[in-house]
Protein backbone atom coordinates (compact mmCIF):
# COMPACT_ATOMS: atom_id res chain seq x y z
CA UNK A 1 0.00 0.00 0.00
CA UNK A 2 0.90 3.59 -1.12
CA UNK A 3 0.22 6.53 1.23
CA UNK A 4 0.80 10.38 0.16
CA UNK A 5 1.54 13.26 2.98
CA UNK A 6 1.18 16.29 3.24
CA UNK A 7 0.59 18.94 5.76
CA UNK A 8 -0.19 22.91 6.20
CA UNK A 9 -0.36 23.82 10.01
CA UNK A 10 -1.53 27.49 10.03
CA UNK A 11 -4.04 29.76 12.22
CA UNK A 12 -4.76 32.88 10.79
CA UNK A 13 -5.63 36.27 12.17
CA UNK A 14 -7.12 38.81 10.35
CA UNK A 15 -6.24 41.39 12.60
CA UNK A 16 -3.00 40.76 13.24
CA UNK A 17 -0.07 43.24 11.85
CA UNK A 18 2.54 40.81 10.69
CA UNK A 19 1.61 38.79 7.45
CA UNK A 20 3.34 35.31 7.38
CA UNK A 21 6.43 35.17 4.90
CA UNK A 22 8.17 32.60 3.89
CA UNK A 23 11.16 33.07 6.52
CA UNK A 24 8.33 32.34 9.19
CA UNK A 25 7.62 28.63 7.88
CA UNK A 26 11.36 27.91 6.99
CA UNK A 27 11.80 29.02 10.64
CA UNK A 28 9.43 26.79 12.26
CA UNK A 29 8.63 23.61 9.29
CA UNK A 30 9.02 23.82 5.67
CA UNK A 31 10.54 20.45 5.11
CA UNK A 32 9.45 16.87 2.68
CA UNK A 33 10.83 13.72 2.51
CA UNK A 34 12.11 11.75 4.83
CA UNK A 35 13.43 14.45 6.71
CA UNK A 36 10.46 15.96 7.81
CA UNK A 37 9.50 12.66 9.44
CA UNK A 38 12.68 12.80 11.44
CA UNK A 39 12.29 16.24 12.80
CA UNK A 40 8.95 14.76 13.69
CA UNK A 41 10.20 11.48 15.58
CA UNK A 42 9.46 11.37 18.88
CA UNK A 43 7.44 14.37 19.16
CA UNK A 44 3.58 15.05 20.36
CA UNK A 45 2.95 16.21 16.93
CA UNK A 46 0.76 14.93 13.81
CA UNK A 47 3.95 13.43 12.09
CA UNK A 48 5.14 11.53 14.84
CA UNK A 49 1.62 9.79 14.15
CA UNK A 50 2.49 8.84 10.75
CA UNK A 51 5.43 7.00 11.82
CA UNK A 52 3.62 5.33 14.77
CA UNK A 53 1.04 3.96 11.70
CA UNK A 54 3.93 2.77 9.70
CA UNK A 55 5.70 0.96 12.34
CA UNK A 56 2.05 -0.84 12.69
CA UNK A 57 1.59 -1.10 9.16
CA UNK A 58 4.77 -2.60 7.63
CA UNK A 59 2.83 -3.31 4.47
CA UNK A 60 2.12 0.57 3.97
CA UNK A 61 5.20 2.59 2.03
CA UNK A 62 4.87 6.87 1.87
CA UNK A 63 6.32 9.19 0.06
CA UNK A 64 5.76 12.51 2.03
CA UNK A 65 5.41 15.89 -0.09
CA UNK A 66 6.07 19.66 1.76
CA UNK A 67 5.09 19.99 5.07
CA UNK A 68 4.58 23.63 6.16
CA UNK A 69 3.68 25.10 9.59
CA UNK A 70 4.38 28.60 11.21
CA UNK A 71 3.02 30.23 14.05
CA UNK A 72 -0.34 32.03 13.88
CA UNK A 73 0.06 35.52 13.15
CA UNK A 74 -1.92 37.49 9.78
CA UNK A 75 -2.79 36.74 6.08
CA UNK A 76 0.09 34.35 4.27
CA UNK A 77 2.00 36.26 2.07
CA UNK A 78 0.44 34.90 -1.07
CA UNK A 79 3.43 33.29 -2.96
CA UNK A 80 3.83 31.03 -0.27
CA UNK A 81 0.46 29.08 -0.47
CA UNK A 82 0.71 29.24 -3.96
CA UNK A 83 4.26 27.56 -3.57
CA UNK A 84 2.95 24.92 -1.03
CA UNK A 85 0.04 24.15 -3.52
CA UNK A 86 1.78 23.84 -6.38
CA UNK A 87 4.39 21.70 -5.10
CA UNK A 88 2.03 18.98 -3.55
CA UNK A 89 -0.09 18.87 -6.38
CA UNK A 90 3.15 18.13 -8.63
CA UNK A 91 3.77 15.23 -6.31
CA UNK A 92 0.92 13.37 -6.14
CA UNK A 93 0.51 13.53 -9.57
CA UNK A 94 3.65 11.92 -10.47
CA UNK A 95 2.58 8.38 -8.37
CA UNK A 96 -0.65 6.04 -7.79
CA UNK A 97 -1.60 6.49 -4.35
CA UNK A 98 -3.79 3.78 -2.39
CA UNK A 99 -4.54 6.58 0.19
CA UNK A 100 -3.93 10.02 1.09
CA UNK A 101 -3.42 11.64 4.33
CA UNK A 102 -3.13 15.47 5.24
CA UNK A 103 -2.34 17.36 8.43
CA UNK A 104 -4.55 20.49 8.07
CA UNK A 105 -5.12 23.35 10.88
CA UNK A 106 -8.49 24.46 9.20
CA UNK A 107 -8.55 27.99 9.94
CA UNK A 108 -5.67 29.30 7.59
CA UNK A 109 -6.06 32.60 5.57
CA UNK A 110 -3.63 34.05 2.98
CA UNK A 111 -3.69 37.84 0.90
CA UNK A 112 -6.19 36.33 -2.18
CA UNK A 113 -7.44 33.28 -0.71
CA UNK A 114 -10.33 33.13 2.55
CA UNK A 115 -9.88 29.38 2.61
CA UNK A 116 -7.02 28.32 1.34
CA UNK A 117 -7.10 24.49 2.78
CA UNK A 118 -10.18 23.95 1.27
CA UNK A 119 -9.00 24.93 -2.33
CA UNK A 120 -6.02 22.32 -1.34
CA UNK A 121 -8.46 19.97 -1.19
CA UNK A 122 -10.46 21.28 -4.29
CA UNK A 123 -6.94 20.81 -6.52
CA UNK A 124 -6.48 17.66 -4.90
CA UNK A 125 -9.97 15.84 -5.21
CA UNK A 126 -9.62 16.88 -9.25
CA UNK A 127 -6.65 15.13 -9.27
CA UNK A 128 -6.87 11.55 -7.54
CA UNK A 129 -10.84 11.75 -7.87
CA UNK A 130 -11.90 8.37 -6.50
CA UNK A 131 -8.52 7.86 -4.00
CA UNK A 132 -9.26 8.22 -0.17
CA UNK A 133 -8.31 10.92 1.16
CA UNK A 134 -8.42 11.97 4.90
CA UNK A 135 -7.36 14.81 7.21
CA UNK A 136 -6.90 15.69 10.78
CA UNK A 137 -7.95 19.24 11.99
CA UNK A 138 -6.80 21.45 14.96
CA UNK A 139 -10.37 22.27 17.37
CA UNK A 140 -10.26 25.69 16.17
CA UNK A 141 -10.96 25.01 12.60
CA UNK A 142 -13.67 27.27 10.44
CA UNK A 143 -15.07 24.34 8.12
CA UNK A 144 -16.73 24.92 4.87
CA UNK A 145 -19.35 22.07 4.70
CA UNK A 146 -17.96 21.75 0.81
CA UNK A 147 -15.14 19.67 3.00
CA UNK A 148 -17.40 16.59 3.74
CA UNK A 149 -17.55 15.85 0.00
CA UNK A 150 -13.70 16.92 -0.95
CA UNK A 151 -12.48 14.71 2.05
CA UNK A 152 -13.34 10.33 2.28
CA UNK A 153 -13.05 11.10 6.37
CA UNK A 154 -11.09 13.25 8.89
CA UNK A 155 -10.85 13.78 12.64
CA UNK A 156 -10.16 16.63 14.79
CA UNK A 157 -7.82 17.50 17.98
CA UNK A 158 -10.43 16.35 21.08
CA UNK A 159 -7.99 18.42 23.36
CA UNK A 160 -7.80 22.26 24.17
CA UNK A 161 -4.87 22.89 25.33
CA UNK A 162 -3.75 20.52 21.96
CA UNK A 163 -2.29 17.20 23.57
CA UNK A 164 -4.07 14.60 21.53
CA UNK A 165 -2.25 15.88 17.95
CA UNK A 166 -0.64 12.87 17.74
CA UNK A 167 -3.07 10.55 18.50
CA UNK A 168 -5.38 12.53 16.53
CA UNK A 169 -3.10 11.77 13.30
CA UNK A 170 -2.89 7.65 14.30
CA UNK A 171 -6.95 7.98 14.44
CA UNK A 172 -7.19 9.62 11.23
CA UNK A 173 -4.99 7.01 9.41
CA UNK A 174 -6.24 4.08 10.71
CA UNK A 175 -9.61 5.03 9.39
CA UNK A 176 -8.07 5.61 5.70
CA UNK A 177 -6.23 1.87 6.16
CA UNK A 178 -10.22 0.30 6.86
CA UNK A 179 -11.63 2.44 3.91
CA UNK A 180 -8.72 1.15 1.51
CA UNK A 181 -9.24 -2.16 2.89
CA UNK A 182 -13.12 -1.86 2.34
CA UNK A 183 -13.65 -2.33 5.98
CA UNK A 184 -15.44 0.79 5.85
CA UNK A 185 -17.33 3.08 3.84
CA UNK A 186 -17.38 6.44 5.35
CA UNK A 187 -19.99 9.16 4.72
CA UNK A 188 -19.40 13.07 6.49
CA UNK A 189 -21.74 15.15 7.40
CA UNK A 190 -20.71 19.11 8.92
CA UNK A 191 -22.99 21.48 10.17
CA UNK A 192 -21.46 24.86 10.71
CA UNK A 193 -23.64 27.73 10.54
CA UNK A 194 -21.61 30.76 11.60
CA UNK A 195 -21.80 31.00 15.63
CA UNK A 196 -19.17 32.66 16.98
CA UNK A 197 -17.67 31.15 20.41
CA UNK A 198 -15.12 33.34 22.25
CA UNK A 199 -12.37 30.54 23.25
CA UNK A 200 -11.36 32.14 26.53
CA UNK A 201 -13.79 29.34 28.33
CA UNK A 202 -13.08 26.48 26.16
CA UNK A 203 -10.91 24.43 27.80
CA UNK A 204 -11.74 20.74 27.52
CA UNK A 205 -10.99 20.00 31.05
CA UNK A 206 -13.80 21.43 32.31
CA UNK A 207 -16.86 23.69 31.14
CA UNK A 208 -18.95 23.69 28.26
CA UNK A 209 -16.36 22.05 25.58
CA UNK A 210 -15.68 19.25 28.64
CA UNK A 211 -19.50 18.44 27.91
CA UNK A 212 -19.33 18.63 24.69
CA UNK A 213 -16.82 16.37 24.24
CA UNK A 214 -18.37 13.90 26.37
CA UNK A 215 -21.48 14.48 24.29
CA UNK A 216 -19.47 13.56 21.34
CA UNK A 217 -17.78 10.41 22.56
CA UNK A 218 -21.14 8.68 23.82
CA UNK A 219 -22.40 9.18 19.75
CA UNK A 220 -19.11 7.45 18.73
CA UNK A 221 -21.54 4.06 18.31
CA UNK A 222 -21.89 2.11 15.23
CA UNK A 223 -22.48 2.73 12.62
CA UNK A 224 -20.75 6.57 13.77
CA UNK A 225 -17.26 6.51 12.76
CA UNK A 226 -16.12 9.67 14.60
CA UNK A 227 -17.18 12.68 16.02
CA UNK A 228 -15.33 15.88 16.20
CA UNK A 229 -16.63 19.33 17.78
CA UNK A 230 -14.63 22.46 16.78
CA UNK A 231 -14.81 25.84 18.58
CA UNK A 232 -14.15 27.76 15.35
CA UNK A 233 -11.56 31.00 15.09
CA UNK A 234 -13.53 34.30 14.85
CA UNK A 235 -10.47 36.15 14.28
CA UNK A 236 -9.33 34.58 10.76
CA UNK A 237 -12.41 36.68 9.70
CA UNK A 238 -13.75 34.46 7.16
CA UNK A 239 -16.86 33.03 5.22
CA UNK A 240 -16.63 29.69 6.98
CA UNK A 241 -16.08 31.05 10.51
CA UNK A 242 -18.12 29.08 13.11
CA UNK A 243 -18.40 26.69 15.76
CA UNK A 244 -18.86 23.40 14.02
CA UNK A 245 -19.17 19.22 14.53
CA UNK A 246 -18.04 16.64 12.18
CA UNK A 247 -19.68 13.59 12.09
CA UNK A 248 -18.27 10.37 9.64
CA UNK A 249 -20.93 7.26 9.65
CA UNK A 250 -19.93 3.82 7.83
CA UNK A 251 -22.15 3.85 4.65
CA UNK A 252 -25.21 5.56 6.70
CA UNK A 253 -26.17 9.15 5.60
CA UNK A 254 -28.54 9.47 7.92
CA UNK A 255 -26.97 8.83 11.14
CA UNK A 256 -24.07 10.91 10.39
CA UNK A 257 -27.34 13.96 9.78
CA UNK A 258 -28.95 12.86 13.31
CA UNK A 259 -25.93 12.21 15.63
CA UNK A 260 -24.58 15.77 13.97
CA UNK A 261 -28.13 17.82 14.49
CA UNK A 262 -27.84 16.16 17.57
CA UNK A 263 -24.45 17.49 19.08
CA UNK A 264 -24.73 20.78 17.11
CA UNK A 265 -28.23 21.60 19.13
CA UNK A 266 -26.24 20.51 22.10
CA UNK A 267 -23.51 22.72 20.78
CA UNK A 268 -25.71 25.94 19.88
CA UNK A 269 -27.46 25.56 23.62
CA UNK A 270 -24.87 25.93 25.45
CA UNK A 271 -23.21 29.13 23.46
CA UNK A 272 -24.10 31.18 26.34
CA UNK A 273 -21.34 29.36 28.25
CA UNK A 274 -18.32 30.38 26.62
CA UNK A 275 -19.08 34.17 26.42
CA UNK A 276 -17.65 34.85 29.96
CA UNK A 277 -15.63 38.20 30.61
CA UNK A 278 -12.06 38.73 31.24
CA UNK A 279 -10.94 40.87 33.67
CA UNK A 280 -8.38 44.14 32.70
CA UNK A 281 -4.77 43.44 34.01
CA UNK A 282 -4.64 45.36 36.66
CA UNK A 283 -7.55 43.24 38.42
CA UNK A 284 -6.24 40.27 37.20
CA UNK A 285 -2.46 40.77 39.14
CA UNK A 286 -3.85 41.79 41.93
CA UNK A 287 -6.25 38.81 42.22
CA UNK A 288 -3.54 36.49 41.26
CA UNK A 289 -1.49 37.73 44.13
CA UNK A 290 -4.01 36.56 46.85
CA UNK A 291 -3.13 32.97 46.19
CA UNK A 292 0.63 31.91 47.63
CA UNK A 293 3.23 30.81 46.11
CA UNK A 294 3.53 31.04 42.19
CA UNK A 295 0.89 32.41 40.33
CA UNK A 296 0.35 33.59 36.85
CA UNK A 297 -1.16 36.01 34.30
CA UNK A 298 -2.37 35.29 31.24
CA UNK A 299 -2.64 38.04 28.64
CA UNK A 300 -4.81 36.38 25.90
CA UNK A 301 -5.73 38.90 23.71
CA UNK A 302 -1.73 39.15 22.37
CA UNK A 303 -1.05 35.24 22.66
CA UNK A 304 1.31 34.27 20.12
CA UNK A 305 -0.90 31.16 18.99
CA UNK A 306 -3.92 33.47 18.55
CA UNK A 307 -1.92 35.43 16.46
CA UNK A 308 -0.19 38.11 18.60
CA UNK A 309 2.04 40.20 17.72
CA UNK A 310 4.12 40.36 20.97
CA UNK A 311 3.73 44.19 21.25
CA UNK A 312 0.78 45.13 23.35
CA UNK A 313 1.74 46.75 26.57
CA UNK A 314 -1.57 46.32 28.50
CA UNK A 315 0.35 43.52 30.80
CA UNK A 316 3.31 45.03 31.04
CA UNK A 317 2.12 48.30 32.18
CA UNK A 318 -0.27 46.83 34.77
CA UNK A 319 3.30 44.83 36.51
CA UNK A 320 4.86 47.67 36.44
CA UNK A 321 2.80 49.81 37.88
CA UNK A 322 1.98 46.72 41.09
CA UNK A 323 5.39 46.51 41.88
CA UNK A 324 4.73 42.76 43.41
CA UNK A 325 6.56 41.78 46.09
CA UNK A 326 9.02 38.68 45.45
CA UNK A 327 10.87 38.22 41.81
CA UNK A 328 8.31 38.59 39.03
CA UNK A 329 8.64 37.48 35.03
CA UNK A 330 7.05 39.24 32.03
CA UNK A 331 7.58 37.16 28.98
CA UNK A 332 7.71 37.62 25.67
CA UNK A 333 7.62 40.72 24.07
CA UNK A 334 8.90 40.72 20.92
CA UNK A 335 11.49 43.28 19.82
CA UNK A 336 14.55 42.90 17.22
CA UNK A 337 15.62 46.29 18.00
CA UNK A 338 16.45 45.71 21.52
CA UNK A 339 17.20 42.29 21.52
CA UNK A 340 20.10 43.84 19.30
CA UNK A 341 20.90 46.48 21.46
CA UNK A 342 21.31 44.50 24.42
CA UNK A 343 23.53 42.21 22.78
CA UNK A 344 25.50 44.53 21.55
CA UNK A 345 25.62 46.44 25.25
CA UNK A 346 26.89 42.96 26.91
CA UNK A 347 25.37 41.55 29.92
CA UNK A 348 25.22 43.98 33.03
CA UNK A 349 24.95 47.24 30.75
CA UNK A 350 22.42 49.62 31.65
CA UNK A 351 19.54 50.54 28.70
CA UNK A 352 17.39 53.36 28.64
CA UNK A 353 14.25 51.39 26.85
CA UNK A 354 10.45 51.87 25.72
CA UNK A 355 9.05 48.66 25.31
CA UNK A 356 5.93 47.31 23.62
CA UNK A 357 3.60 49.68 21.26
CA UNK A 358 6.44 49.55 18.75
CA UNK A 359 4.31 48.35 15.81
CA UNK A 360 1.14 50.30 16.75
CA UNK A 361 0.09 52.25 19.85
CA UNK A 362 -3.61 51.25 19.22
CA UNK A 363 -3.14 49.00 22.17
CA UNK A 364 -1.56 51.52 24.18
CA UNK A 365 1.95 53.18 24.29
CA UNK A 366 5.23 52.15 24.66
CA UNK A 367 6.40 51.26 28.09
CA UNK A 368 9.70 53.34 29.38
CA UNK A 369 11.94 51.43 31.67
CA UNK A 370 15.58 51.75 32.87
CA UNK A 371 16.98 47.77 32.43
CA UNK A 372 19.96 46.37 33.23
CA UNK A 373 21.33 43.71 30.73
CA UNK A 374 21.24 40.21 32.83
CA UNK A 375 20.91 37.32 30.62
CA UNK A 376 21.26 36.82 26.57
CA UNK A 377 20.57 33.47 24.79
CA UNK A 378 20.69 32.66 21.16
CA UNK A 379 17.30 32.07 21.04
CA UNK A 380 17.27 28.52 20.54
CA UNK A 381 15.41 25.57 22.72
CA UNK A 382 13.57 22.00 22.31
CA UNK A 383 10.00 22.02 23.96
CA UNK A 384 9.57 20.10 26.31
CA UNK A 385 5.76 19.51 26.92
CA UNK A 386 3.12 17.79 26.95
CA UNK A 387 1.95 20.22 24.24
CA UNK A 388 4.12 19.98 21.04
CA UNK A 389 7.01 18.02 23.21
CA UNK A 390 10.10 17.70 21.84
CA UNK A 391 9.33 20.16 18.82
CA UNK A 392 12.30 22.62 18.28
CA UNK A 393 12.25 26.29 18.66
CA UNK A 394 13.48 28.95 16.86
CA UNK A 395 12.86 32.66 17.91
CA UNK A 396 15.69 34.54 17.27
CA UNK A 397 18.53 35.91 19.59
CA UNK A 398 17.06 37.30 22.79
CA UNK A 399 17.38 38.93 26.28
CA UNK A 400 16.54 39.28 30.00
CA UNK A 401 16.46 42.72 30.98
CA UNK A 402 15.66 43.62 34.86
CA UNK A 403 14.25 46.28 36.23
CA UNK A 404 13.90 46.23 39.96
CA UNK A 405 12.60 42.73 40.72
CA UNK A 406 11.35 42.35 37.18
CA UNK A 407 12.61 40.25 34.72
CA UNK A 408 11.41 40.77 30.52
CA UNK A 409 12.12 38.43 28.12
CA UNK A 410 11.97 39.84 24.58
CA UNK A 411 12.63 37.42 21.99
CA UNK A 412 13.74 38.99 17.91
CA UNK A 413 10.56 36.72 16.70
CA UNK A 414 7.11 36.46 17.82
CA UNK A 415 7.56 32.83 20.15
CA UNK A 416 5.55 31.57 22.57
CA UNK A 417 6.24 31.12 26.47
CA UNK A 418 3.47 28.08 26.54
CA UNK A 419 6.42 25.50 27.63
CA UNK A 420 9.30 25.26 30.92
CA UNK A 421 11.72 24.72 28.34
CA UNK A 422 11.51 28.42 27.33
CA UNK A 423 11.99 29.60 30.85
CA UNK A 424 14.70 27.68 31.40
CA UNK A 425 16.91 28.42 28.80
CA UNK A 426 16.65 32.33 30.15
CA UNK A 427 17.81 30.82 33.21
CA UNK A 428 14.96 31.05 35.23
CA UNK A 429 13.86 29.31 38.27
CA UNK A 430 9.93 29.36 38.30
CA UNK A 431 10.38 27.92 41.70
CA UNK A 432 12.04 30.93 42.70
CA UNK A 433 9.33 33.36 41.04
CA UNK A 434 6.07 34.66 42.90
CA UNK A 435 4.50 35.99 39.65
CA UNK A 436 4.70 35.19 35.97
CA UNK A 437 3.06 37.44 33.77
CA UNK A 438 2.53 35.70 30.39
CA UNK A 439 1.58 36.31 26.78
CA UNK A 440 -0.76 33.05 26.35
CA UNK A 441 -3.82 31.82 26.92
CA UNK A 442 -5.32 28.15 27.43
CA UNK A 443 -2.08 26.59 25.68
CA UNK A 444 -0.16 27.99 28.73
CA UNK A 445 -1.94 25.52 30.90
CA UNK A 446 -0.99 22.15 29.52
CA UNK A 447 2.47 22.90 31.27
CA UNK A 448 1.60 25.13 34.42
CA UNK A 449 -1.56 24.09 35.55
CA UNK A 450 0.48 22.10 38.07
CA UNK A 451 2.78 24.53 38.86
CA UNK A 452 1.00 27.90 39.64
CA UNK A 453 -1.18 28.06 42.70
CA UNK A 454 -3.86 30.17 40.10
CA UNK A 455 -4.04 31.23 36.77
CA UNK A 456 -5.94 34.42 36.09
CA UNK A 457 -6.76 34.81 32.39
CA UNK A 458 -6.88 39.25 31.88
CA UNK A 459 -8.00 40.93 28.55
CA UNK A 460 -6.06 44.06 27.64
CA UNK A 461 -6.31 45.45 24.31
CA UNK A 462 -4.37 43.47 21.61
CA UNK A 463 -5.53 41.70 17.79
CA UNK A 464 -7.06 38.62 19.63
CA UNK A 465 -9.14 40.85 22.77
CA UNK A 466 -12.48 39.75 23.42
CA UNK A 467 -13.50 43.20 22.33
CA UNK A 468 -13.91 42.85 18.51
CA UNK A 469 -15.38 46.19 18.38
CA UNK A 470 -11.72 47.31 19.21
CA UNK A 471 -9.86 45.63 16.12
CA UNK A 472 -8.45 46.88 12.74
CA UNK A 473 -8.09 44.41 10.01
CA UNK A 474 -4.43 44.10 9.17
CA UNK A 475 -2.81 44.35 6.00
CA UNK A 476 -4.59 41.80 2.89
CA UNK A 477 -5.73 42.58 -0.04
Amino acid sequence: RRLGVARFWYEGNAFCLIPARQADFERREWRRGQAALEAARDTATELAGVIDFLEANPNWTVTVSRCASALPSGAIETGVFEAFLDEVVADFAKERFDAVYLSLHGASITETRDAPEVDLLRALRDLLLDTPIGASFDLHANHAPELAELLTLASGYRTYPHIDMRETAVRTLDLLKRTVEGEIRPVGVIRNEGMYLSSANMRTSDGPMKALQAHAAKLREPPILDVSVFGGFAYANSANIGASVMVWADGDRQAALTAADRLYTDLASQKAEFDIPLIGAQEGIRLALQTPGLVAVTEASDNCLSGGIGDTPGLLAALIAAKPEGESVHAGLADAAVVGTAHQAGIGAELAVELGGQLTQDYGEPVPLRVTVEYLTDGSYTNTGPMERGLQVECGPTAVLRHGSTRIIVTTHVTGCNDPAFFTLHRIDLAKIRLLCAKAKNHFRAAFGDRCGTIVDVDTLGPATLRLDRLKLGPRA
